[in-house]
């Protein structure tokens, strides 16, 4: 069993993230408003870069959270990593705190940008690597996703509670699966088709697509990043990988293994299979894996 950093109690620090939560939902779907208006896009967006843009909401979450964290914990031994922080750092911002935070204040920029709803804050707290908090925010849904250790659950800003609904087993062609709107390669998409799914899904933000497996609208989702090309980082795994697990589910790499954190770059590169069931995340893995070497779609394994 994981002990806390000493003078700190679970139910409390969940009860500030909460409170911390739905104040960044404020200051999202305040910046979402604004987007509808075209004369404020300018004001809004901070960088032009269409593959990784950055918008006044990732800044004043990444600030807000950061800042609610150090003023009500100063004593804690612990770090934040951040990657509106790491993009602005001139240097290594790694870190080997056993206990680390990893925020994404805007997890689906792009979708964000678009209107489409499907976006999220994930805020995750790492013990030696893997996540054991895990805190994924949908203000569009007026969803809160959190975890600790084994127990998750979704709240409404009211107060109410969304149960999940991830106990359903299926074999690959009987699954859904969830695909990204934004972030697409031909590689993933020649293995989808070869796959043959029963039904596609397409949102933004990895949050969003592993909520929706805890709903139970979808079953799996495919992450697959090219060699030398993008891939996502730890801020976009943590915290959806923590609601994931503590619902039943899983996220793994290719040979099934757990993803491990704080890496160098803080990559999460290569294959990576998120699904509701744990228990079949072995052969879901395999089958993967057998469809991508017969032809020949990831350079990686041949």
């Amino acid at each position: 069993m994981v002990k806390l950093p000493f003078g700190l109690d679970i139910h409390n620090l969940i009860d500030d993230l909460r409170i911390f939560s739905w104040e960044a939902a404020d200051i999202l779907l305040y910046y979402s408003r604004m987007l509808k208006d075209s004369n404020y896009e300018c004001e809004i967006i901070q960088t032009k870069n269409n593959e990784d843009p950055v918008t006044l909401a990732d800044l004043k979450v990444n600030e807000i959270i950061i800042q609610r964290i150090n003023e009500n914990y100063k004593d804690i031994s612990w770090d934040i990593l951040s990657e509106e922080n790491v993009k602005l750092a001139s240097k290594n911002c790694e870190t080997n705190s056993e206990w680390l935070w990893i925020l994404d204040p805007l997890d689906g920029t792009k979708d964000f940008l678009q209107g489409t709803g499907n976006y999220a804050m994930h805020l995750a707290l790492n013990y030696r690597q893997k996540p054991y908090i895990g805190v994924v925010l949908i203000p569009e849904r007026n969803e809160l996703w959190i975890s600790y250790d084994t127990k998750v659950w979704c709240e409404r800003r009211d107060g109410s509670r969304l149960k999940p609904n991830i106990s359903n087993s299926k074999s690959l062609k009987d699954m859904v699966l969830v695909t990204s709107k934004n972030h697409k390669n031909k590689n993933l998409t020649n293995l989808i088709n070869k796959l043959s799914f029963k039904k596609i899904n397409s949102m933004g933000s990895i949050g969003c697509k592993v909520a929706s497996i805890i709903r139970g609208e979808s079953d799996i989702y495919i992450s697959l990043s090219m060699p030398g090309k993008s891939s996502p980082k730890d801020w976009d795994f943590a915290a959806p990988d923590a609601i994931l697990r503590a619902a039943g589910g899983t996220i793994t790499n290719l040979e099934n293994e757990e993803l491990c954190y704080n890496k160098s770059n803080f990559e999460q590169g290569g294959v990576i299979v998120a699904s509701k069931n744990k228990r079949m995340q072995s052969s879901i893995c395999l089958l993967i894996k057998e469809i991508i070497e017969k032809y020949d779609i990831y350079p990686i394994l041949r």
